[in-house]
């Protein structure tokens, strides 16, 4: 270990890369836990914090005789908060909810039509609004699935009102999470 508190390049790429690594898996983590997952994010949290006292160890043992280190460890940081997020979007862990507000009955048989016949389930509500009356339909899916709804959705009508919404328990329905 006295190999880290030196101040070789390697010493530098070490605290990059994992200073990066570690606080992507830290986003992920919150996010498990946030989302319900807490054995997941627990075992994450465990390798997180051995990261994070290896590289911030390293950054404070040796940031008397190298400003560069400091910088390198909040450029990381930086960097890494941006790819978990990035990471996240992509794996879109959760269940969410897609609420569509239309105003031509027409379009809300077809849109039903095509959103039941790829496997959303969807509620349809009565309602009144400014103008008249609407159509609200409720949809209840996995994160992963909002792009191909809201495709579905583009793809038969622009004219109508999209709102998603993270759903953090589910109970009964159509998914499980």
């Amino acid at each position: 270990m006295d190999f880290l508190l030196g101040n070789s390049i390697w010493v530098y790429i070490i605290i990059f890369v994992g200073k990066i690594f570690e606080v992507s898996v830290a986003t992920l983590r919150m996010v498990l836990i946030n989302r319900g997952e807490k054995l997941l994010g627990s075992i994450i949290a465990f390798f997180d914090v051995l990261l994070w006292l290896l590289i911030t160890g390293t950054v404070l043992a040796g940031f008397g005789d190298s400003i560069l280190k400091i910088v390198v460890f909040a450029l990381a940081f930086a960097i890494g908060n941006y790819i978990g997020s990035w990471l996240e979007a992509k794996l879109a862990f959760g269940v969410s909810s897609i609420q569509l507000i239309l105003n031509d009955n027409e379009i809300v048989n077809e849109l039903l039509t095509s959103l039941r016949g790829n496997s959303f389930a969807v509620t349809v509500i009565d309602g009144q609004g400014k103008d008249g009356g609407r159509k609200l339909l409720l949809i209840h899916l996995k994160r992963k699935n909002i792009p191909r709804a809201i495709k579905i959705v583009n793809e038969i009508t622009k004219d109508c009102t999209i709102t998603v919404n993270d759903v953090k328990t589910i109970r009964g329905g159509f998914i499980r999470k």
